[in-house]
Formats: C-alpha cells, sequence, structure tokens
C-alpha cells in the first residue's frame, strides 16, 4: 500500500489560484484506505472548493488512479467536463498523479497528497489510523536471509550487517525509541533455528539495482 498524506489546504488553495474549473480524481485503493482520496475525501474537498468561489465540474474516483486503462476510461466518459475544466486536482499518490498527467498532457494535474512511503495499515479507528513503513523499494530483497524483516527500511543506517557498535538495552541508536532491527533479526533467527546466517557478511548494497527511473516488462 502507498501511504499518503493530504497537503495543507492553503498549500492546495495556491497551486489553483486563478483556476476555477476543477474536476477531482480519487483513488478507490490505497487513498480511500488512508482517507486521503476516497469517495468520502473528494465529495468534501469538491463541497469545500465550491464553498470557496471555485466551480467543481465534476469528480469520480478510480480504481485505482496509477491505472493507464482506468484513466483513459475516465477521461473519455468525462470529456464533456474535462472540455470545461482548467485543472485536475488528483488526490491520489505520487504515481496516480503522474498516470493522469501523462495521459492528459493538454490539461495541468495538480496533487493533492503528499506520498510518504510503502508501507501497511497497523490499526483503525474512528479517530484514526495507523500506518508503518514496511518497505523501501531497493531492488534487492534481503527478506529470505534476515528472517522476513527488513534492515533497509527498519535501521535507520540501512546497515546490511549489525547489530551496530551503539545499539545499548537493545534500543537504536540513532532513534532510542525503537527497538534496534538487527536484534529483532537475531531473535527471529533463532527461533527458526537459522542463527547461522547472522554469521554471514553482507556486501554493500548494490545500489545499482535501484536505479531511477524503471521499467519492467513481464512475459
Amino acid at each position: 500500500m502507498i501511504i499518503t498524506r493530504q497537503k495543507p489546504i492553503p498549500e492546495i488553495m495556491e497551486y489553483i489560484k486563478g483556476k476555477n474549473g476543477l474536476f477531482l480524481v480519487g483513488c478507490e485503493l490505497c487513498a480511500t484506505t488512508c482517507k486521503t482520496g476516497g469517495s468520502e475525501q473528494v465529495k468534501k474537498m469538491a463541497e469545500f472548493l465550491k464553498n470557496n468561489n471555485k466551480e467543481v465540474t465534476g469528480w469520480v474516483v478510480l480504481d485505482p488512479a496509477c491505472s493507464a486503462l482506468a484513466v483513459r476510461k475516465f477521461l473519455r466518459e468525462n470529456a464533456a467536463a474535462i472540455s470545461k475544466t482548467d485543472a485536475i486536482l488528483c488526490l491520489a499518490c505520487g504515481g496516480g498523479t503522474q498516470a493522469i498527467s501523462e495521459i492528459a498532457d493538454s490539461i495541468e494535474v495538480i496533487p493533492c497528497n503528499d506520498t510518504l512511503f510503502q508501507g501497511e495499515l497497523k490499526a483503525a479507528s474512528l479517530k484514526g489510523s495507523e500506518f508503518a513503513q514496511k518497505c523501501s523499494l531497493c531492488g534487492d530483497c534481503m527478506l529470505a536471509i534476515t528472517g522476513g524483516i527488513c534492515p533497509i527500511t527498519h535501521c535507520p543506517k540501512g546497515l546490511v550487517n549489525g547489530p551496530c557498535g551503539g545499539v545499548k538495552n537493545g534500543k537504536c541508536e540513532v532513534d532510542e525509541s525503537i527497538d534496534c532491527v538487527w536484534i529483532n533479526i537475531y531473535n527471529r533467527l533463532k527461533k527458526r533455528n537459522k542463527i547461522a546466517e547472522m554469521k554471514k557478511i553482507r556486501k554493500a548494497k548494490d545500489h545499482s539495482k535501484d536505479k531511477k527511473p524503471q521499467k519492467i516488462t513481464t512475459e
């Protein structure tokens, strides 16, 4: 899941200064779970804009916003409304914003969210939700040898060999509020009788596997 957070309203209003006709696009998947771009948030944004003398030409929640197929379908079905639109406001992640902008390249697409990280929903309640980062999308996964715990993401230093000399009472040197991930990896491997994995010295991270931008074709 891609975790997003809505931009401050003053920032959004600055982006749309001088623009009147606005079409809103949300996302049925990640942004809905994050409560940054589901139907409820899109309707709320539309109402806010109308109350601030902006014309909302329409809105839609795509499934998902990062799908080129969904974007093309939305543009076809809303062509009349889009022709009266000065800008599209995207209440999805950066991937969704770019997918729409690439296809609808004749109209400005403005992000209403900041894209934070890839993670998971830890807890949800009426008061709010808790999300935790799980993966750094590094392109060189170590989970098979670290007990399913990612040190690249959970170690502030990104160490591929650990723990470092700064660990104290099981806590991280950089952030004492969190456990040292390499202690957690040790405990996990010990439980699975794979403690020998800790004795292996791993080479420095191959960042060429994380080069940007990437494009992958599958058969």
